[in-house]
């Protein structure tokens, strides 16, 4: 009898995991003679829980293919932390009997390191269970700071949005600032690593080009020189342009915006570093300033998506629906760079072991001696990733045509699960 792929998806969203998914479905339905049904975790590992599983099958090929230019999490995305199998023991017990009663004998979770950390405890719990399920994870998280691959999809598109933004509203910035506004601060996403950040440099080809500072959760905020880099660029270009982290944190490991509160992994809630940065500005040299968040803008911004990142959201989902096949278990499919001049890519596998609950950091040959700017090997690095354009198709009404999934659901088999 074919056995059944469970895909969810994990985690914040970006602007290419539903590229992932429709690489996972697509090549699933290539496959027929050795797969049956693609089942989707609504809201993720909670609907997976909660045997709320979506059949795809019931939709149309053509929503499917829309899939790779459709923002969001199609399925439903969730941050809820499974712990180890000693203290979750009753909610992997209850996972490994979901997929028994839908004869699911792979198990493709589509998130970041937390994920993986997941996907590699239901590999081991089904063996003790002796219900042995394939289980893939597949990469996905704006902050790319997975360990192995080169790149995470969902970065590429995030980066080049946020080039793209620094460098469009630095022109505005500039025009007015002999009357009006002469710093602005934009907050991007980035807890731990800095690469999001690091992807704004790449707007700074020539002498005054923004951004003028970059401020990086691996480097400790160090208010004097900050505080001289802005002037000097305010005096010497006429304005200042920041771009800054929110997980930036003082000398003493404290984040700069630490809202005193915690998620479902255990983060912390981080408040808003750009307003605590520009009142500081304001405080201490005196400027007129404008601040912006780009929060959940940078992460869902399909319509500047970079080629680069689609196809690689779409390559890992159609590599995991081939490990599986293949009875590979307890993986992940990574990027390998092979090239950077021209830029080649290519999928190779990684263990989930080794990627589970690990951060990749920005190495310090990619920050400026000051630590607030990137040196060329970061631009060596980000510059490819954030090429090409995939722009959705766009309806009479100039909005983009994305689609919305049926989301019809298996039929339970099971009793009702509290979580």
């Amino acid at each position: 009898m074919k056995k059944n792929i469970l895909y969810a998806q994990s985690g914040g969203v970006t602007p290419v995991i539903n590229a992932t998914a429709c690489g996972v479905i697509e090549t699933a339905r290539n496959h027929r003679d050795k797969i049956g049904k693609v089942y989707a975790g609504q809201d993720g590992i909670i609907g997976v829980l909660k045997e709320e599983l979506i059949d795809t099958s019931r939709e149309r090929k053509a929503s499917i293919s829309a899939l790779r230019h459709t923002p969001g999490g199609a399925f439903g995305s969730c941050r809820y932390k499974l712990k180890s199998i000693e203290e979750s023991k009753r909610e992997y017990e209850r996972l490994i009997e979901v997929l028994r009663a839908h004869n699911i004998g792979y198990f493709l979770y589509n998130g970041g390191g937390d994920s993986s950390d997941t996907a590699h405890k239901v590999s081991q719990i089904g063996k003790k269970m002796g219900f042995p399920v394939q289980c893939i994870g597949v990469p996905k998280t704006i902050d790319n700071d997975l360990p192995i691959t080169d790149n995470c999809p969902g970065f590429g598109s995030v980066a080049k949005y946020i080039a793209v933004s620094i460098m469009e509203a630095s022109l505005d910035v500039e025009s007015m600032a002999s009357s009006s506004t002469k710093v602005f601060v934009l907050e991007v996403m980035g807890r731990h690593a800095g690469w999001i950040a690091a992807a704004s440099g790449l707007v700074a080809r020539e002498e005054g080009d923004p951004p003028h500072v970059i401020l990086f959760p691996e480097v400790p905020f160090k208010q004097r020189e900050f505080l001289k880099k802005v002037k000097t660029s305010v005096e010497k270009y006429g304005y200042c342009s920041i771009v800054v982290s929110e997980g930036v944190r003082d000398s003493k490991g404290k984040f700069l915006a630490d809202a005193g509160t915690r998620d479902a992994f255990g983060h912390a809630q981080l408040g808003g570093v750009a307003p605590v940065v520009a009142n500081l500005v304001r405080e201490k040299l005196g400027y007129k300033y404008h601040w912006a968040v780009s929060d959940y803008l940078q992460r869902s911004a399909r319509h500047l998506a970079s080629r680069v990142d689609v196809d690689q959201a779409y390559a890992v989902g159609e590599a995991a629906v081939k490990f599986a096949l293949a009875g590979k278990s307890g993986v992940m499919p990574v990027i390998k760079r092979t090239s950077n001049n021209p830029y080649r890519w290519k999928i190779e596998e990684a263990q989930l072991g080794r990627m589970a609950n690990r951060e990749k950091m920005m190495p310090k040959s990619y920050i400026a001696s000051d630590g607030m700017g990137i040196t060329p090997a970061a631009k060596r690095y980000l510059a490819p990733l954030i090429r090409g354009e995939d722009y959705p198709p766009y309806d009479r009404d100039g909005l983009p045509k994305y689609v919305k999934m049926k989301k019809v659901l298996a039929q339970k088999k099971l009793p009702d699960f509290e979580l």
